[in-house]
């Protein structure tokens, strides 16, 4: 964080005839809380402290409002914070460490004897932090304007302000609140401002740390002030672009709000300063079942210019959330109530302009119902087991909000559909519902296609390319990938250009507070090459690494997709956390950042077009007569992801693949055959697993 540049900075003392407040340590320390249940995560001890916090202490009565200041980490559910049996407000339902506080209504406190209580509401565990709690005898708006703070912040010195976001760590390192609130050019939470390039604000006096930032694609640079009761500090930062992205459009498909979901904190107005300070250029809105057009409150609110909204919808269904866009204006929304997937997809792409439809959080469990849970889908060949057919052109592959407890769980999903010959376009994004607890943009799709102007995207172009499958999926890394030094993501590279072999180059980029580590490349979903990045690389701004490869070993005639991957250590500082795992699958998880590519094609058969490991192993089924032998014998020129299928196809007709007959043949089969068959039996026990539960 050493990109900020710090401009200008004017810091007046003012005297104060006040004399220091009278405040009280009530707790010092943290307190580990947890209703009675399995732990949440394994950083928190399997035995919590209490499964409430009860604090009696002495006071006064208060006659006039006091305040109370705490400390809360780790909050996904909702707990109370009581003062002698009254609300005072609720914890922020934020996993971030923060530095809360609370009015304290004038006749709450009694003379003698009080009680401070935080307890959960609900029946679901939540492991949670809270303490060094603190009494203060004045209003909470003094406590939080004891100094103020203005902020002018740029991206070049002599240029205009940019939209960004701001976020001030007190002393201890937690996300501090602070005296200002929302209004039409500021997003406020704890510790985290969003603004168009002006900012005001309060702070108690003390220790802090701002960070300025507009996204992935830049800089984070950091400030210490000290700030004194009764000062004004007036600042002009900079900080530069660090990623290039030229030619490159900045998408999130999955923006939600308060105001039309009915969940999360983001209001509408909010929702246009946080996307155009997280640098978004193409922000989908997709509330739920409705239909939300940001471009009359995006101009009324001065940041239109930064970005180019599109209409959307997330259709919630009992069988799967959609997202799908662009909508006219006007047209009514697909029936969200319909249950079976043919008539949901067929009301989806009757709706007035829609082209693109993407299958989101295929993991999670809504309405009883996890479309690619191994009790519905087996992964490895893309086989819905309710024959359900899969009619969107998309899907994500990582949402920010929702992750995965194994980050790759999605790829390989995405990776078994393109072999089965369903093409879908990556997608990341953020699934947005919160100013500052998930936020916009973190999990996003780069699409190729002109950026030079962000406010006048030629969104047509977009959805062709986005289709087309010109994307990169960014969480924190830029994965760019060549092959033969011309084909890119969405292209098939003919036969012609690959007679004298397969060169390929990849590129990761990032900011500088992002880390690659390793950068892997994968042919049909197998891993087939793997390179370390040097930590000094890795840790720099802009490009990190580039890799070259030579593929001398794929499979003679059959077409391949390739894809790059780079990953890294997750970002824990709190101007850019990475967020837990939403349904997570184990109390274990190691957050990452990671960039990938969109599917380059080799048609490696010649026959103009890309021919997916099933077509290769239907021919073969078919040609063998179901016979296990022959079919092993025609494997020998294939990949695994061909033997899968065929093993699945053979399966289908009824021929045993564990007996000691196929055990046998199996013994005799090429590697890969084996492996493949291998991997489809493990599949199909695991979905038998779940059938049967």
């Amino acid at each position: 964080m050493r990109s900020m540049r710090l401009l200008t900075a004017l810091v007046l003392a003012i005297s104060t005839a006040r004399l220091p407040a009278a405040e009280r340590e009530l707790l010092a320390g943290l307190r580990h809380l947890r209703i009675d249940g399995p732990r949440e995560w394994a950083d928190f001890p399997e035995r919590p402290e209490a499964g409430r916090l009860v604090v009696p202490f002495e006071a006064d009565a208060n006659p006039a409002e006091h305040t109370l200041r705490l400390r809360q980490q780790d909050v996904k559910q909702t707990w109370r914070v009581l003062v002698n049996g009254r609300e005072l407000g609720r914890l922020h339902r934020d996993e971030n460490d923060i530095a809360a506080y609370f009015a304290v209504p004038a006749g709450t406190l009694v003379a003698g004897q009080n009680t401070l209580q935080i307890e959960q509401v609900g029946a679901v565990p939540d492991d949670v932090r809270v303490g060094e709690i603190r009494l203060d005898d004045r209003p909470l708006d003094a406590v939080l304007s004891e100094s103020e703070m203005a902020l002018d912040v740029r991206e070049q010195e002599d240029g205009p302000v940019v939209p960004c976001r701001i976020t001030i760590l007190n002393s201890d390192g937690a996300l501090q609140t602070v005296g200002a609130a929302s209004n039409d050019s500021m997003a406020v939470r704890p510790g985290v401002i969003y603004c168009n390039g002006k900012a005001t604000f309060g702070l108690p006096a003390g220790e802090y740390t701002l960070i300025v930032g507009r996204g992935f694609e830049y800089g984070a640079g950091g400030i210490k002030m000290q700030l004194e009761r009764g000062g004004y500090h007036s600042i002009g930062v900079a900080f530069p672009r660090e990623v290039p992205t030229d030619g490159w459009v900045a998408c999130d498909t999955h923006v939600h709000t308060l105001t039309h979901s009915g969940h999360g904190d983001a209001t509408t107005a909010e929702r246009m300063l946080t996307i155009a300070g997280e640098g978004i250029e193409l922000p989908i809105a997709t509330d739920h079942n409705v239909h939300v057009d940001y471009e009359p409150l995006a101009r009324q609110l001065g940041v239109r210019r930064y970005f180019t909204p599109v209409i959307g919808n997330e259709v919630t269904t009992k069988v799967g959330h959609f997202n799908v866009f662009p909508i006219a204006p006007g047209a009514p929304p697909p029936d969200f109530r319909l249950t079976e997937w043919d008539a949901i997809f067929k009301s989806i792409y009757a709706t007035p302009d829609v082209k693109v439809c993407i299958l989101n959080h295929a993991r999670d469990i809504h309405s009883g119902v996890r479309p690619f849970g191994p009790k519905l889908h087996n992964a490895l060949v893309g086989e819905n087991l309710a024959g359900w057919r899969l009619q969107a052109n998309a899907m994500e592959v990582v949402n920010s909000s929702a992750q995965q407890t194994d980050v790759m769980r999605l790829f390989h999903d995405w990776f078994g559909m393109l072999n089965r010959g369903v093409f879908l376009t990556p997608v990341g994004s953020s699934d947005s519902h919160d100013v500052a607890r998930h936020f916009v943009g973190q999990g996003r799709t780069y699409i190729r296609v002109d950026d030079r102007d962000p406010g006048n995207i030629d969104v047509a172009a977009a959805v062709e390319s986005f289709l087309a499958g010109r994307v990169v999926v960014s969480l924190g890394l830029f994965t760019e990938i060549e092959v033969n030094g011309r084909y890119g993501p969405g292209d098939v590279a003919p036969a012609a250009s690959l007679a004298d072999g397969v060169a390929v180059s990849v590129r990761v980029l990032g900011p500088s507070w992002t880390t690659a580590d390793v950068v892997e490349l994968y042919a049909n979903g197998r891993r087939i090459r793997e390179a370390a990045i040097p930590p000094a690389d890795g840790r720099r701004a802009g490009v990190k690494s580039t890799v070259e490869w030579k593929l001398d070993d794929l499979p003679p005639g059959q077409d391949v997709f390739l894809v790059a991957i780079a990953r890294g250590p997750g970002v824990r500082d709190l101007f850019w956390p990475i967020a837990k795992p939403y349904q997570p699958t184990s109390p274990e998880w190691t957050p990452h950042v990671l960039g990938a590519t969109g599917a380059v094609w080799l048609d490696r058969d010649g026959n103009g077009r890309r021919t997916p490991a099933r077509e290769y192993a239907e021919q073969i089924v078919n040609q063998s007569g179901g016979d296990l032998l022959k079919t092993l014998a025609a494997l020998q020129r294939h990949d695994e992801a061909v033997a899968a299928h065929a093993a699945h196809l053979l399966a289908e007709r009824g021929v045993s693949l564990t007996d000691e007959p196929a055990a046998a043949a199996l013994k005799h089969a090429a590697p890969a055959a084996q492996r493949g068959f291998r991997e489809y039996v493990e599949a199909w026990r695991e979905t038998e697993i779940a059938r049967s539960k």
